[in-house]
């Protein structure tokens, strides 16, 4: 499928048919330097513009966004296979992102007044530097620019280094960027091999660094941030509960399950992937569960009917099979799907696994395409029991009548963020993030804006 080497290129292949679409040469030693070298000047530039007109930039890129939306979706279609009303949606939606910090921003980043005995003191938030970001392809404008608003608008620059599969994606945002009227260095992209993220980590240019992806990514990118004392954000994989009570309105969380599984192909690191369901309604839930899904439309993403899209990259839909065969194996049942579709396209049939257990590859590893797990709980005890039973703590969800019980439960959640009758989302207005091995620190919110901050103690009259 490809006429050059992955070990040299970074090269796109259009999941829906298996077409090599783009290669990009990585860059060199010196043009990384280079591309640091603007970074670091940039930000000596950026730091001192005025908050004021950073935020009309961030304004200017949300029309820029909406403009370029067409051509942006289109690329996420052909590089990752997102189904094109989705990837229009996750256009519009990082328009909203700017718009949102561009007006509440400014107040998170106030000089914060604090009172002293004998004198006056205050906090005040300044920018790192440069910050490096190791993004993935499963979201490639909106897992990007959900970092880099907050972090430029607190007045750092930011170096993206894109996954190789979507470099298309990547040079767009960056050609969005520069028609905002953003200056040289501000938002570089690289496109480096492992061992140039590497040296980028080691490069003391280099203030922070971030990442989304596998906790395997994250073990690496983390201990060299760690090696180097640069902060670091990890948002790693997911394996989310999505528990249905007893109480719950059916209707409604079967139809939340649907699209907190489904959205995006499944490839989503908060996607309802363990549905945990009360045993009084696990039967009609799993009826109604199977029958929705299989309703939904597999196809050409750029259909416009299409909800499911090819699975972005041929090796992982390799290892979900596997997951996914290993599974049945140990006593699940396959209740839809559950197969790799013929072809030269990347696609995988939407599947359900019933009669799932807590010791099962399904319930113990993140599956990363469209599967659903079905485990029945005893009670709702059990429910949290199986809910925190898992290395990863990203997001949870609980379906149930009572609210004020679900309250409750979400005290004893192990998770970064819980959804009460509601699938997980993100959103610029609460924070994202996650405990255990689905990473540490926080994006968006204020949390995102003061991630990648100096929180500067100014202290007046000290006697």
């Amino acid at each position: 499928m490809t006429s050059v080497s992955s070990q040299t290129h970074a090269i796109s292949i259009n999941p829906a048919n298996g077409e090599q679409i783009g290669v990009y040469p990585y860059e060199t030693d010196t043009a990384l330097d280079a591309a640091l070298a603007r970074a670091a000047a940039g930000f000596s530039a950026w730091k001192r513009t005025p908050l004021a007109q950073r935020v009309e930039l961030i304004q200017a890129l949300a029309r820029v966004l909406r403009s370029k939306a067409t051509d942006m979706a289109r690329m996420a279609s052909l590089e990752m296979g997102k189904p094109s009303t989705q990837a229009r949606g996750e256009v519009e939606k990082c328009a909203q992102l700017c718009e949102w910090y561009a007006e509440h921003g400014p107040t998170m980043l106030a000089p914060e007044p604090t009172q002293v005995p004998g004198g006056k003191a205050r906090i005040e938030y300044r920018p790192l530097g440069p910050v490096l970001a190791v993004m993935p392809w499963n979201f490639p404008f909106w897992q990007v620019l959900r970092g880099a608003v907050p972090t430029l608008l607190a007045g750092n620059t930011y170096v993206l280094k894109h996954a190789p599969n979507i470099m298309g994606c990547a040079y767009l945002l960056r050609d969005a960027l520069q028609e905002a009227g953003f200056a040289e260095g501000v938002f570089e992209v690289i496109n480096v091999t492992p061992e140039g993220v590497s040296r980028a980590i080691a490069d003391n240019r280099i203030a922070a660094v971030t990442l989304t992806g596998s906790v395997r990514a994250g073990i690496a990118i983390g201990s060299q941030a760690g090696a180097a004392l640069k902060k670091c954000v990890l948002e790693l994989g997911g394996s989310d509960p999505f528990i249905v009570l007893n109480d719950a309105d059916l209707d409604a969380a079967v139809k939340a399950a649907v699209i907190g599984r489904y959205q995006n192909t499944g490839q989503v690191c908060a996607a309802a992937k363990r549905l945990i369901v009360e045993q009084g309604v696990a039967e009609e839930f799993t009826r109604r569960f199977v029958e929705a899904t299989r309703q939904l439309v597999v196809g050409d993403p750029l259909s416009e009917a299409t909800y499911i899209g090819p699975m972005a990259r041929f090796d992982l839909r390799d290892e979900l099979d596997q997951q996914v065969q290993a599974t049945l194996g140990e006593g699940a049942t396959l209740l839809l799907g559950g197969a790799k579709a013929e072809g030269n396209g990347n696609f995988y049939a939407p599947t359900v696994l019933g009669d799932v257990t807590d010791q099962m590859t399904s319930f113990r590893q993140e599956l990363f395409g469209p599967v659903a797990s079905i485990i029945t709980a005893r009670d709702a005890e059990h429910a949290l029991a199986l809910a925190n039973d898992s290395e990863f703590g990203l997001t949870a969800t609980i379906y149930t009548g009572d609210v004020a019980r679900a309250e409750q439960m979400t005290e004893q959640l192990e998770t970064g963020g819980v959804f009460i009758n509601g699938y997980s989302a993100s959103d610029p207005r609460v924070t994202f993030g996650g405990v255990k091995k689905s990473g540490f620190g926080r994006e968006l919110s204020h949390f995102g804006v003061r991630e990648f901050c100096n929180a500067q103690t100014v202290w007046l009259d000290r006697n």
